[in-house]
């Protein structure tokens, strides 16, 4: 699986620390609440709402690197679209990566 980078945040940045700061506190604080607004939709069967919060998530998903991951969510979401969860536990996966990572920011 790829690893999560702080690249595009860096290349974002620039020479402005503080910016980067900033991007990385919003990461650590809405990471979290939106990984819980997706296993409560999911959790409930609620495929609607979830594939709305793997649309958001998709933001994240790119923003630490991921283009791989990227595709596997935008997939995921339409198979939530459709009342399928074929792809669950990949995106799941995901998740859990970015979570660790960002907690190491």
């Amino acid at each position: 699986m790829e690893q999560p980078n702080s690249e595009y945040i860096n290349q974002l940045a620039g020479d402005n620390q503080e910016f980067k700061l900033k991007v990385i506190s919003i990461l650590k604080r809405e990471l979290p609440e939106e990984i819980e607004w997706y296993q409560n939709t999911i959790g409930s069967n609620n495929y609607v709402h979830a594939a709305e919060s793997v649309h958001k998530l998709k933001h994240k998903i790119s923003i630490l690197g991921l283009e791989k991951s990227y595709y596997i969510a935008e997939e995921f979401e339409e198979n939530l679209k459709k009342q399928s969860t074929k792809l669950q536990s990949e995106f799941e996966s995901i998740l859990k990566v970015m979570q660790d990572f960002v907690d190491t920011l």
